[in-house]
């Protein structure tokens, strides 16, 4: 965190030293990000917002188009499921949100397909469980196919498998900003971005904290982990601060840069790989002896 005056406003030696930071996601080659359902839908009518979709899948064209590798985690299947059904299931009716799941991860995999194909891309699905993380064969296994599909050029889409994980449906474990920090740990990505309804970190709750101060620069995380709070925004998203600074520990500690921005505009991926100071930017410090199945474990 940057240094600020008496008052509490950043310095200029505080605003050049971020901005030499965030001039080094130029350069960054492999990225992932992660988009969350109310990012994805239009929350009055809880239809997605494709919109939106076309103007994200733009945005990651573009950066394959400049020769970075790039990976997409992205939420929605229940939502569009409970939508095409018109199903609103309650807490306990797992088996219901696993039917939905099903149903909405085809539909929300078509609308991708559909919209990167647009661009002469080729995407391809991958569904995640916890499983898949804490098991060494699965997670080699894991490893692998992103492997392989980055080396064809393809834009991996990577979500939960809610289907037929119980306890992906109902758990933090099952989180996508967790997730998506998971997926860069097992790929080597050197930067990931948190699209999510707040511009980043703050000192305490914003929406509730009028007197809440934005923070730009984290660099180390024990500063800031007690600001995790646990809520969303918005009924369609599950996860709040707290997995996002899960997130930001299991990145940070695989040397990959992480940036939380809000999705509102899905343009500010580009702002961000420009280095312009959008978000807030967490700064790597790869840990060799960081293992993801201990951390789970412990979790």
């Amino acid at each position: 965190m940057g240094e600020e005056d008496k008052k509490g406003n950043r310095t200029e030696t505080d605003k050049e030293a971020e901005a030499g930071i965030r001039e080094r996601l130029k350069e960054k080659k492999r990225i992932v990000v992660k988009i969350g359902s109310s990012s994805l839908h239009h929350l009055s009518t809880g239809e997605l917002n494709l919109t939106k979709m076309e103007r994200l899948v733009r945005e990651l064209c573009e950066l394959r188009n400049q020769g970075k590798d790039v990976i997409l985690v992205s939420s929605g299947a229940i939502a569009v499921g409970k939508k095409t059904m018109n199903q609103k299931p309650t807490d306990d009716e797992i088996p219901l949100k696993q039917a939905l799941a099903a149903i909405g991860q085809a539909r929300l995999m078509m609308v991708y397909q559909k919209l990167f194909a647009e661009y002469n891309h080729v995407t391809a699905q991958i569904l995640m469980t916890k499983h898949t993380i804490v098991d060494d064969v699965n997670r080699r296994n894991a490893h692998n196919t992103f492997t392989e599909l980055l080396k064809l050029g393809v834009i991996p889409v990577v979500n939960e498998n809610d289907t037929v994980a119980i306890h992906e449906v109902e758990d933090t474990i099952g989180d996508n900003d967790f997730l998506s920090a998971v997926v860069a740990y097992l790929v080597g990505a050197d930067a990931l971005i948190l699209l999510s309804d707040i511009d980043g970190l703050y000192t305490d709750d914003p929406r509730a904290n009028k007197n809440a101060k934005f923070i730009g620069v984290v660099e180390n995380l024990k500063d800031v982990m007690a600001m995790g709070k646990e809520s969303t925004g918005s009924s369609l998203g599950t996860g709040g601060m707290s997995a996002k600074l899960h997130a930001a520990t299991v990145a940070v500690n695989a040397g990959c840069d992480m940036v939380i921005a809000n999705g509102k505009d899905v343009s500010v991926i580009h702002k961000i790989m420009e280095g312009k100071r959008y978000g807030t930017l967490f700064v790597s410090e790869k840990n060799p002896e960081f293992s993801i199945a201990e951390y789970i474990d412990n979790m």
